[in-house]
């Protein structure tokens, strides 16, 4: 039986390298759908709120990878 949870374990990392960069992507993709989308009665603003949440929560993941590299 862990063989079974070793090769789960590969092939999800090779998809997901950092599950809290995962996490947070699925969490704001979520957000913006439940919330957002019933929230505001334009749909306009639900493109940009998606695109900035993610770009903010790529930059986000790309300090704390840089901050743990340079130690």
């Amino acid at each position: 039986m862990r063989w079974l949870k070793s090769i789960a374990r590969e092939v999800l990392g090779l998809f997901v390298d950092d599950s809290s960069f995962a996490i947070a992507i699925l969490v704001w993709a979520a957000f913006v759908v439940l919330v957002l989308a019933h929230v505001t009665r334009h749909a306009d603003w639900t493109g940009p709120a998606l695109f900035s949440g993610l770009a903010f929560v790529l930059i986000e993941s790309v300090v704390r990878f840089s901050r743990r590299r340079g130690k």
